[in-house]
């Protein structure tokens, strides 16, 4: 099966020290699974996991200058 028929997304997760993480994937829990991969427990425990935005590719130049 093609991964084009499973749509994927990018989201901005909010963090405590006010910057934003750029996470890709189907849900927003997928997009978070996928960042735990990449992360350290730690860097994970600075994401608020409920606080995300969801944007398209042609809106992320808007936001890299807040991206953590």
């Amino acid at each position: 099966m093609s991964s084009f028929s499973n749509p994927h997304y990018m989201y901005l997760f909010e963090m405590r020290n006010g910057k934003q993480k750029l996470a890709y994937g189907q849900s927003p829990e997928d997009a978070l699974d996928i960042l735990s991969v990449r992360l350290s427990d730690e860097e994970m425990a600075e994401i608020y996991f409920d606080k995300y935005e969801k944007i398209s590719q042609r809106e992320l130049q808007q936001h890299v200058h807040r991206l953590g």
